[in-house]
């Protein structure tokens, strides 16, 4: 490939990082809207997590033994028509107010997501000089943080509406009334998805029309993979290393977390500080922002503090924080719960690495096992839906907090490691 054609590349692969990262973090404003137009409870609202995170978990393996087969840019290309095809299904499902039909869209976004996560970190290292590849990485996953960032913030500007009719004044409305007020909330999600579905596709298109390259893998894997002596055995002797179980576990509580603590947030400043979805959106997206900063600070802060005691440091604080979200009143809620986002910052990379850490020639089964534990985001959502349903969604919250407990006791059964190399961020 020529320089011009290789830069073209990378930026190709790194508007991935972007789609990803927008389109998991529209989760929060689609919980609330699709809560108002198919007349939800939050437990049932919290099933939007659940179908984006058990589609990655789901389709984790399948993505990587397709690209096994036929390359990572047919992944990639499948993983993007996967995306258009379940933005397109948004209209139909706009049309007939059917949640289920909403969700069956989210689940096949998810699907084509998990072919894109799993193919754009090793291809943006693969498309240029080895030694800048860590540079190309981290530069786009920047994108993937700035599209975390920006779209709570769009999403609430096209999506949501200013218009929040209480139970009372639902059930004073003619049934008339109420069914053409639920179909235009629908719709509001028409617009928005099909620009969506046609970017990607697009997208999709221009890279079945460019010339990338194919990542060698090693030529053990192929015949080594499919022996049983070799794959099965390795793979049950990962259950021996405590360490490995340990941040498997610590991941799949803190994924619920961070989910937990983004996804409802636009709920919670409504009903405990009584601010407007549309605000709320701009909240989150500082917070999100926040979120972003604190990836580089943290980083910056790990050349003077072990990233074990940071990680220890900011489970403390996130625990406080959320207690007091869960114990005060009005916006200072909020402004805790924006400082929580800050503090989840370097959490994910800093678990991941912690968890594979001397694991040698079980490096790479080890490392999709606490990738897979991304079915956190699946599990937790819905747990703090049931409890908001039951008791209130202040109350509800304090989920968030137990799983920061995990976290601090992975991080203190690993004070003794000093030095950590931060490879992936989430």
């Amino acid at each position: 490939m020529t320089k011009n054609n290789n830069l073209f590349a990378v930026a190709l692969i790194t508007s991935l990082f972007f789609i990803w990262g927008f389109a998991l973090n529209l989760n929060p404003i689609l919980i609330p809207h699709l809560k108002k137009a198919c007349q939800l409870s939050d437990l049932q609202s919290s099933f939007v997590d659940f179908a984006s995170y058990i589609g990655y978990f789901i389709m984790a393996i399948p993505a990587g033994l397709f690209m096994r087969r036929f390359g990572y840019k047919g992944g990639i290309i499948l993983g993007l028509t996967l995306c258009a095809l379940g933005a397109f299904l948004f209209y139909p499902a706009s049309i007939v107010r059917s949640y289920g039909f909403f969700l069956t869209a989210l689940f096949i976004i998810a699907c084509g997501l998990a072919f894109l996560e799993t193919a754009a970190n090793p291809y943006i290292t693969a498309l240029g000089d080895p030694e800048s590849a860590a540079f190309r990485l981290n530069f786009a996953q920047s994108f993937n943080g700035l599209a975390a960032t920006i779209a709570p913030y769009v999403g609430g500007l096209f999506i949501l509406s200013e218009t929040n009719l209480t139970s009372a004044q639902e059930k004073s409305m003619l049934p008339s009334q109420l069914n053409d007020y639920l179909n235009k909330e629908a719709s509001a999600v028409q617009i928005p998805f099909l620009v969506i579905g046609s970017v990607v596709l697009i997208l999709a298109i221009i890279l079945f029309k460019t010339s990338l390259p194919e990542i060698a893998e090693e030529e053990e894997s192929e015949g080594a993979l499919l022996k049983e002596d070799s794959f099965f055995k390795r793979f049950t002797a990962l259950f021996k290393e405590k360490n490995l179980m340990r941040g498997v576990v610590a991941q799949f509580f803190y994924v619920g977390a961070q989910v937990c603590v983004s996804s409802f947030f636009i709920r919670f400043a409504g009903r405990v500080a009584g601010i407007e979805q549309k605000s709320a959106s701009l909240f989150l997206s500082v917070a999100l922002a926040g979120f972003m900063a604190g990836r580089f600070i943290g980083t910056f802060l790990m050349k003077y503090i072990s990233p074990v005691k940071l990680l220890a440091l900011y489970s403390v604080i996130n625990i406080c924080l959320i207690i007091l979200a869960v114990m005060s009143h009005g916006k200072f809620s909020v402004y805790a719960l924006m400082g929580v986002e800050f503090f989840m910052s370097i959490m994910f990379p800093t678990i991941f690495s912690l968890s594979i850490r001397g694991l040698g020639s079980k490096t790479k089964l080890g490392s999709s096992l606490v990738i897979m534990a991304i079915a956190g985001g699946a599990v937790f959502p819905p747990i703090l839906g049931f409890i908001s349903d039951k008791s209130n969604i202040q109350t509800a919250y304090l989920v968030p907090a137990v799983c920061f407990l995990v976290v601090l006791y992975f991080a203190y059964k690993n004070l003794k490691v000093k030095d950590v190399k931060l490879s992936v961020a989430h």
